[in-house]
């Protein structure tokens, strides 16, 4: 092909409309493929902070910002190092709350090998459980659980994600890793119960409906 012949047909296959994207101010997605119509929230009686990376922020299908939407009382700071962080200082002070972090590794509750009995006894029943979850990348998340020294001295609880994830449009490090809302889901699915939480509701369902709507809609770009 010549390349006069490549540039009127890359001409005539461009679109009209050059008018730039309209962003949706809560999720942040364009308004064409916004998902906050299908969002559903739900109190899951665990107060959780996702601590997003600025990097995630930038790419926007990072599902910590999703989850934030879904979850009603929780937080979503951005940073890396919250060592100084004046938010995250606030609540790890405040005694109404029992901090821990979700974040597998040596020292790690691992939920999947506990009873009912057993999670329930994992924090004081007067306080409400507070619940860290690193929105990032898994090297950005060893480095801020690294930097964190307001974190690193925290219970930490993981658990078994024996299936692979759905996350398709981002390729995981190996199998048995997931995504931030993946893995807020499971954790709910483990310590609801033991929070007062009605799993059996299924309430919290919503979070993996928006996220596999979000995941197919980014998948359908490239079909």
């Amino acid at each position: 092909m010549k390349l006069r012949d490549y540039l009127e047909k890359k001409k005539l296959s461009e679109p009209l409309n050059t008018a730039p994207r309209e962003y949706c101010p809560r999720c942040l997605f364009t308004l064409k493929t916004c998902y906050c119509a299908k969002v559903k929230t739900f109190d899951p009686k665990i107060k959780f902070i996702i601590l997003i990376h600025q990097l995630e922020i930038d790419r926007k299908i990072a599902t910590g910002r999703l989850s934030y939407l879904i979850l009603e009382k929780s937080e979503l700071i951005a940073g890396h190092d919250y060592s100084h962080d004046v938010r995250v200082n606030e609540l790890l002070k405040d005694e109404q709350y029992y901090p821990v972090v979700l974040f597998p590794g040596e020292g790690s509750v691992n939920l999947s090998l506990l009873n009912l009995d057993e999670k329930k006894s994992l924090f004081p029943h007067d306080k409400t459980l507070l619940l860290f979850v690193i929105d990032g990348t898994w090297a950005t998340a060893r480095q801020t659980m690294r930097m964190s020294t307001n974190l690193s001295t925290l219970p930490r609880i993981s658990f078994d994600f024996n299936k692979s994830s759905n996350f398709r449009v981002r390729k995981q490090p190996k199998e048995g890793l997931c995504s931030t809302v993946e893995a807020i889901y499971e954790t709910i699915e483990h310590l609801g119960p033991a929070c007062g939480f009605n799993t059996q509701m299924r309430h919290h369902e919503n979070l993996i409906e928006v996220f596999n709507y979000m995941v197919e809609q980014q998948l359908s770009f490239y079909a």
